[in-house]
C-alpha cells in the first residue's frame, strides 16, 4: 500500500518528530522541578541543622555560664555567714548582682540570691508522712493574711500526706482527683515543685500567683527563718499583724540593724499564745536552702536558671535541682 501525501509523522525543521519533541520538553520541565523540590529540602535541613546546633551550643554557653553563678553564689554565701551563723538580708549574698560580660555577646544580665526558708514550706504540712495540724493552722494563718479561703489548707496536706484519708472538715483524696476530666491519683509524697498546687481542682492560677511568693519546696522539717521571711509570713506564724501591715518598715529597720530583724528574742514575745506550741521548733536565724536566680543572654536569645543551693553543715555549697525557663 502507498502512503497518501501527508499522513506521515509530521517532522520539525531538524527532521524530530514533533510529539517525540514535546515529551522530551515536558520531561526537562519535571526534571528540572524535582531538581528544585529537591534542593529546596536539602537546604531547609541544612538551615534547621544549623539552627539546632546554633541552639544547642548557646544553652551549653548558658549553662556554663550559669553554673559560674553558681559558683559566685557559693563564694558570696561563704564570705557573708559562716555555718551556724544568723543568715539575714543586710548581708551580701541578698543583693542583686550584674550586669556582668562574661564574653564577646555573653552577659549575665543578673543573679539573684533568694532564701527559700524565709518561706513556708509546704512539704512541712506532712513532715512525718501524716498532716500536721500545726503547720496546716500556720498556713490557714497565711491564707486568712492573704485573702484566700483557708479551706486549701487542709486540702494540700492531703495532697502531700501518705494516706488516703481526707483530713477533717477540708480534705480531698483519690476520690475527689478520679472524678476530674482526665482522671489522676493524689500524689501522697513530698512535692519539689509548688507549681503541683496548680494540680488541685478549683486552687486556679490567680490563688497560686497571690501565695506562690510566700511558699517553698523544701525538705520536710526545714525550719523557717525569721530574719529573711517577710512581713506577712511573720505574722501568719505569730498570730498577730505586726509586721505585714508596713513592708518598707520592716525593710527599713532591717537594713539598719545590721543584722537579724526580728531577733529571735524580739519575735517570740511578740507570738500570741495560741501560736506559742505550733512555733515549737519550727524558726530559726539560719537557713540552709538558698536559691538562686540567673538571667543569661547570648546575642539576642534570654535564658533564665534556677538553681536551689544547699549549704551543708561544714559550710559547702552545692546545687540540688536545677530548673531552665520557669521555677
Amino acid at each position: 500500500m502507498s502512503r497518501r501525501p501527508g499522513c506521515g509523522l509530521r517532522r520539525g525543521p531538524h527532521g524530530a518528530p514533533l510529539a517525540q519533541r514535546g515529551i522530551a520538553l515536558i520531561t526537562a520541565v519535571v526534571l528540572v522541578a524535582v531538581a528544585a523540590v529537591l534542593a529546596t529540602a536539602i537546604g531547609f535541613a541544612s538551615a534547621m541543622s544549623a539552627r539546632r546546633a546554633s541552639t544547642v551550643f548557646g544553652a551549653d554557653q548558658a549553662l556554663l555560664a550559669a553554673e559560674g553563678a553558681e559558683a559566685m553564689a557559693a563564694y558570696v554565701l561563704k564570705q557573708s555567714a559562716s555555718s551556724g551563723s544568723d543568715l539575714s538580708l543586710d548581708q551580701a549574698w541578698a543583693q542583686t548582682y550584674g550586669p556582668i560580660p562574661l564574653s564577646d555577646g555573653v552577659t549575665l544580665e543578673f543573679a539573684q540570691i533568694e532564701d527559700q526558708q524565709g518561706k513556708f514550706n509546704i512539704n512541712n504540712l506532712a513532715s512525718s508522712g501524716a498532716s500536721d495540724p500545726n503547720a496546716i493552722a500556720q498556713l490557714q494563718q497565711l491564707l486568712g493574711i492573704l485573702g484566700l479561703e483557708q479551706k486549701w489548707a487542709g486540702i494540700i496536706a492531703d495532697w502531700i500526706d501518705a494516706d488516703n484519708q481526707p483530713n477533717f472538715p477540708d480534705g480531698a483524696e483519690d476520690s475527689v482527683y478520679l472524678a476530674q476530666s482526665p482522671p489522676y491519683r493524689t500524689a501522697n509524697l513530698p512535692v519539689t515543685s509548688i507549681s503541683e498546687l496548680l494540680a488541685i481542682p478549683g486552687f486556679g492560677r490567680d490563688r497560686y500567683n497571690r501565695i506562690e511568693p510566700y511558699l517553698a519546696a523544701l525538705p520536710p522539717g526545714t525550719i523557717i527563718n525569721i530574719c529573711t521571711a517577710s512581713g506577712v509570713l511573720l505574722d501568719a506564724l505569730s498570730g498577730k499583724i505586726e509586721y505585714s501591715t508596713d513592708p518598707a518598715q520592716l525593710a527599713s529597720e532591717r537594713a539598719q540593724s545590721k543584722g537579724c530583724f526580728p531577733t529571735m528574742a524580739v519575735y517570740q514575745s511578740s507570738v500570741a499564745s495560741q501560736s506559742q506550741a505550733q512555733l515549737a521548733g519550727r524558726i530559726g536565724t539560719t537557713s540552709n536552702y538558698l536559691r538562686l536566680r540567673s538571667l543569661i543572654t547570648i546575642g539576642t536569645a534570654r535564658f533564665s536558671l534556677y538553681s536551689l543551693l544547699y549549704r551543708d553543715g561544714g559550710g559547702q555549697i552545692r546545687p540540688v535541682i536545677r530548673t531552665f525557663g520557669t521555677e
